[in-house]
C-alpha cells in the first residue's frame, strides 16, 4: 500500500501515466533507440544510393579525364553533408512510420494505450531524438555543408560540367540612387573590369554618361580609377563631350569586394558570411538578392523539417492496424518527395521574386506543420 491510498484502492490512472516511473523510462529508451537506429540506417542507405547512381552516371567521365581515385573519393565524401541535409526529413519520416507501425503490429501500441499512454506522450521519445537531429542538421546547414561546398560542387563544376565564362557580361549595377554602372567583363582578380559605362540620371532624364576602357580599384586612395574615359554631358542647351586618354579617379558607392559578389555562390558561405553578403550586396546596389535571401532562409528552415515531418509520421502510423514495411516505405517516399518537391518549387518562385523569400523557404514547413496538427487531432479522437 502506498502513501496517500487506502486499503483496497488502486492507484489512480494519473499515477499510472506519469512519465517518471522506471516502466515509462524503459519504453522511452526502447522507442528512441529503435527510432535512432532506423533513422541512421535509412540516411546511410539514401547516401549510398545517391553515390552509386552518381558514380554510374559519371564513371566514364572520371575515366576519360583521368581523375585520380583520391579526388573522386574526396568528392563523394564532401558531398555527404549536403546529401544528409536533404534526405534527413525523408529518413526521419521513414523511421517514425516503421517504428510506430512495428509497435502496432506487435501489439505493443495497444498495450501502451490501454495503460493510459496518450499519443502526445508516445511522441516524446521521437521528438527528443528529432530535436537532437535538428541541432546537428542546423550546424550542418549553417557551417559544415558550406565549408565542403568547394570540394563537392566545385569539383563538379571543374570536372563534370562544360566550362563556361561566368564572368561575361554585361552586368548592370545600380551604383547609387542616380547612377547605373554597366560592365561588360570582370577581371580575374575581381578588382577591376573592362568596357565600362556609368550613366547619371536626374529624374527620368540622363545627365551624363562616362565610357571607359577599363576601371580598377586602387586601395592606396580607396577610389575607383577609370582609364581612357569619354564623358558626354546632356542638357537643354546642348550636349558637351570631354575626352581624357589618361585616368579619372571617381568615388563610387561600390566596395572593393563588389565584383567578387556578383558571381559568388551563397551555398559556399556559412550563415554569418551569407547574411553579410546580402547586406553588402544591398549596399552596393547589386541585383539577385531574392535568390540569396531564399537560400539564407532555407539554411535555417530545412533543419526543422525533421521535427515537423514526425508530427505526420507518428499519428499516421498509429491509425493503421496492419501494414508491412513496403507500405511504410511507400508512404515515406510519397510524403518526403512531396515536401522536397514543394521546397524546390517554392524556392524557384522565390528566386524570381514572385513571393517573399521568407515565405518561400518556410511555407513547406508551415503547411506540413498544419497537416501534422490535423493528423494528430484526428488520431487522438
Amino acid at each position: 500500500m502506498t502513501k496517500g491510498t487506502t486499503a483496497g484502492q488502486k492507484p489512480s490512472p494519473k499515477m499510472k501515466r506519469t512519465g517518471n516511473t522506471p516502466y515509462m523510462s524503459l519504453i522511452d529508451r526502447y522507442i528512441a533507440r529503435q527510432f535512432l537506429v532506423t533513422f541512421l540506417f535509412s540516411i546511410a542507405s539514401f547516401a549510398a544510393l545517391f553515390i552509386l547512381i552518381n558514380l554510374i552516371e559519371n564513371l566514364d567521365v572520371f575515366m576519360d579525364r583521368h581523375i585520380p581515385v583520391g579526388k573522386i573519393i574526396l568528392f563523394y565524401l564532401s558531398g555527404l553533408p549536403d546529401t544528409f541535409l536533404l534526405t534527413t526529413p525523408l529518413s526521419a519520416l521513414l523511421a517514425s512510420l516503421f517504428v510506430t507501425g512495428k509497435l502496432s503490429m506487435q501489439c505493443e501500441l495497444p498495450a501502451l494505450k490501454s495503460a493510459g499512454v496518450s499519443l502526445a506522450r508516445l511522441m516524446k521519445p521521437f521528438m527528443v531524438v528529432a530535436l537532437l537531429i535538428t541541432c546537428i542538421n542546423m550546424v550542418n546547414s549553417c557551417l559544415v555543408a558550406p565549408a565542403t561546398y568547394d570540394w563537392s560542387k566545385g569539383f563538379e563544376k571543374r570536372h563534370l560540367k562544360n566550362k563556361d565564362n561566368s564572368d561575361a557580361g554585361p552586368f548592370h549595377i545600380i551604383e547609387s540612387k542616380t547612377r547605373i554602372l554597366s560592365v561588360n567583363e570582370i577581371g580575374r582578380d575581381r578588382l577591376g573590369a573592362s568596357t565600362i559605362s556609368l550613366e547619371e540620371f536626374k529624374g527620368s532624364h540622363i545627365v551624363s554618361r562616362i565610357d571607359a576602357d577599363s576601371m580598377k580599384y586602387q586601395p592606396a586612395v580607396k577610389r575607383w580609377v577609370f582609364y581612357n574615359t569619354r564623358t558626354r554631358y546632356f542638357s537643354a542647351e546642348g550636349d558637351r563631350f570631354v575626352s581624357n586618354p589618361a585616368t579619372d579617379t571617381l568615388k563610387l558607392s561600390l566596395s572593393k569586394d563588389s565584383f567578387r559578389m556578383i558571381d559568388a555562390d551563397p551555398d559556399e558561405m556559412n550563415i554569418v558570411q551569407h547574411y553579410n553578403f546580402i547586406r553588402q550586396k544591398e549596399k552596393s546596389g547589386l541585383s539577385g538578392l531574392e535568390k540569396a535571401k531564399v537560400k539564407l532562409q532555407t539554411k535555417i528552415a530545412l533543419p526543422f523539417a525533421s521535427m515537423i515531418i514526425i508530427l505526420i509520421g507518428v499519428p499516421l502510423s498509429t491509425r493503421k492496424k496492419r501494414s508491412g514495411l513496403a507500405l511504410e516505405a511507400a508512404i515515406s517516399l510519397l510524403v518526403g518527395f512531396l515536401y522536397l518537391g514543394m521546397l524546390k518549387t517554392l524556392s524557384g518562385i522565390g528566386y524570381n521574386g514572385l513571393i517573399d523569400p521568407v515565405l518561400a523557404a518556410w511555407l513547406p514547413n508551415i503547411l506540413f506543420l498544419l497537416g501534422g496538427a490535423m493528423l494528430f487531432r484526428s488520431a487522438n479522437e
